[in-house]
């Protein structure tokens, strides 16, 4: 009889224990790019508009894809648009309304990017581990065919030759490498651009802003730890 009492316990603890596992938890997303989707290789083209939807949750940027409901050949997210996410493993399902109570829909995701964080464009790593992080995130962000890494690496490696001259320069101010990245980027965004497609250029474009404005927070944390 004991036994039996001790057995059906330790059933109602097991019970009680899966009915507690914590549920999964809705995240706050912000839309970072939208562009419209295109076939990749091997990838059956869709007879309606899709597209490419980057969400930043956290320090993770998923790209998913979006195909609009109703027939409908616009898309009702836009960049810098806040909403409520659940992460799945294949999949993030949006809210649509804002709260745990609205509709929602379901997109699965393309790839995914974890950010840095200490920069956005990782210069920290300068030159070697930025030249293979920098070719990987181009590779994946833009969706580069072979041909484009092929031709696009000599620029990229030439970008992280130039960033390591004056990047560790410790006579140079937070300002003035900044103003030297600037300047690096536009020469090797001048070569990269006739090698891609509009909406990779789009996609590079706004990689480019997001990594300025990551530089503009660093530096404004940087001054205010120094009382400047």
């Amino acid at each position: 009889m004991l036994r039996f009492v001790a057995v059906a316990l330790l059933i109602g603890a097991s019970v009680l224990t899966f009915a507690q596992t914590p549920s999964p938890q809705w995240q706050p997303g912000t839309i970072t790019a939208v562009t419209a989707h295109k076939a990749g290789p091997g990838e059956r083209a869709s007879d309606t508009v899709q597209y490419d939807v980057s969400v930043k949750v956290g320090n993770t940027v998923y790209v998913v894809l979006y195909t609009p409901r109703n027939g409908s050949n616009t898309v009702e997210y836009r960049r810098n648009f806040e909403l409520l996410v659940l992460v799945g493993t294949d999949a993030l399902t949006f809210n649509n309304k804002g709260d745990v109570s609205g509709s929602t829909t379901a997109v699965p995701i393309l790839h995914k990017e974890i950010l840095s964080t200490s920069s956005g464009p990782d210069l920290s790593k300068l030159p070697s581990q930025y030249f293979s992080m920098k070719l990987e995130n181009l590779s994946k962000a833009l969706n580069l065919s072979e041909e484009q890494q092929n031709k696009i690496k000599p620029i990229v490696e030439q970008e992280a030759s130039e960033m390591g001259r004056f990047w560790a320069n410790p006579v140079l101010s937070f300002d003035d490498k900044v103003k030297g990245w600037e300047k690096v980027v536009r020469s090797s965004d001048k070569q990269l651009k006739p090698l891609l497609s509009t909406d990779q250029v789009q996609k590079l474009q706004g990689m480019r802003k997001e990594q300025k404005e990551e530089l503009k927070r660093i530096g404004a944390e940087q001054k205010q730890k120094t009382g400047e």
